[in-house]
């Protein structure tokens, strides 16, 4: 369970980067996002479902506020000219790279740039297709109303996979707060989500964040995000509102171009085969299911959601209201041992390592607490639950304690269900 509740889509991305990159070293997720092991698991499917990339300095998206006047029209011809010619890696005379031409970070900067409005640029940042890091781009922009953080990112997915329905949808108000969300087909049979929430779920800081995520029936995957302020976070408001409208948003994510700059990303099909791996223990089960299988008998689940492969919450409701529990099940996390389980941790006889908490819940959720008992096979099997005594935690408690005991939550994590097929 993520510090991030609020569900950055760019984390996410970021996340399946550092993933695609940790298989040219091992098979299992590289440990970089893993500080705090409870964190890990459902960030990566917040940043999937919500479709916003942040952490990565340069390499944020940016969320947009809502309730926006248009900036004065952008020049058709520059936007034409981004749309159907931008980023050039051939020769200086093509009007634009063929879809297997490389599209370098400055070009990919410059395309941005062209669709936006008029303004004024600095910080500017970004990653063509020529690496394992999925591309990206990042500005402050300034159009006379005060500087804002911009951020673009761009990766593949394979079409009808658990991660395509993931993408490009609302995130659950149990998990995230915010002011608006939609969701709408193209004509070209692409998914568009449109997203107005904030930085913080708690909303300590006046920080907007909106985004605009796109997945096209190809698998093409452009997400981009803008804030009211000149970072994601650590920075003070700098405008009422991000600078882009909604309608503006789905302008610049749905320029064909970028399109062109997922093709021209060097094919990786066994990042998809092993993201797409079923979870052990779970053969034609989800994640949710076999939790719902491990509840008491007098818990009744009210509302469910995860990614179905690794990751999955239910609210449950004992007849004293409801609590949140939460689950991650990861395979191949030996490696990070060490970061998650301290030396306080339990081992068992078969060597299975076990740890318990019980903490506060996210902050500015009045009396929140979170139970959680993590847990680690011998073989790399990480399996960690949580419950909350409130059915959304960035809610204010609903009730004393969570619906499961500690004992109960252990029985779960430590259940042989997870290890079948394993």
């Amino acid at each position: 369970m993520p510090e991030n509740q609020h569900g950055d889509p760019f984390e996410d991305r970021f996340a399946a980067a550092l993933r695609d990159t940790g298989h040219s070293f091992r098979s299992d997720d590289p440990a970089a996002l893993v500080g705090r092991g409870e964190v890990r698991g459902r960030r990566k499917q917040l940043l999937r479902r919500t479709a916003v990339l942040g952490g990565m300095t340069g390499v944020a998206l940016v969320g947009v506020g809502a309730t926006l006047l248009l900036p004065s029209a952008v020049d058709d011809t520059r936007r034409t000219s981004a749309a159907t010619g931008p980023a050039a890696t051939a020769s200086p005379s093509a009007a634009g790279p063929s879809p297997a031409a490389a599209f370098t970070g400055d070009d990919i900067l410059r395309s941005f740039k062209e669709l936006l409005p008029q303004g004024t640029f600095k910080d500017e940042q970004a990653q063509g297709t020529d690496s394992l890091m999925p591309p990206h781009a990042h500005v402050v922009f300034d159009d006379g109303k005060g500087a804002a953080a911009l951020g673009l990112s761009f990766d593949r997915v394979e079409p009808g996979s658990e991660q395509a329905r993931q993408r490009a949808t609302c995130p659950d108000k149990a998990l995230v707060m915010y002011d608006d969300c939609t969701t709408a087909e193209l004509p070209d049979g692409s998914r568009l989500a449109l997203f107005q929430g904030y930085e913080y779920s708690d909303q300590r800081a006046d920080t907007k964040r909106w985004y605009a995520e796109l997945l096209s029936p190809k698998g093409h995957h452009v997400v981009l995000t803008e804030w009211n302020a000149p970072a994601e976070k650590g920075a003070p408001v700098s405008r009422p509102q991000p600078p882009l409208s909604m309608e503006q948003l789905k302008e610049v994510v749905t320029a064909d171009v970028w399109k062109r700059v997922v093709d021209s990303r060097p094919s990786r099909r066994d990042r998809s085969a092993t993201t797409e791996a079923p979870s052990p223990g779970m053969p034609g089960r989800t994640v949710a299911d076999t939790l719902a299988g491990l509840l008491p008998e007098e818990l009744k689940v009210t509302g469910e959601g995860g990614d179905g492969s690794e990751y999955a919450y239910l609210v449950v409701d004992d007849g004293k209201g409801g609590s949140l529990v939460q689950i991650n099940v990861q395979p191949g996390m030996s490696d990070v041992a060490g970061t998650l389980f301290g030396d306080d941790a339990e081992e068992l006889a078969d060597g299975r390592l076990v740890t318990t908490r019980q903490s506060p819940g996210e902050k500015g959720a009045e009396g929140v607490v979170m139970w959680t008992v993590d847990t680690l096979r011998p073989d790399g099997l990480r399996v960690v639950v949580s419950a909350f005594n409130t059915p959304a935690q960035h809610q204010d408690a609903t009730r004393d304690t969570p619906a499961l005991t500690m004992e109960q939550l252990r029985e779960i994590a430590l259940s042989t269900v997870w290890d079948a097929g394993a």
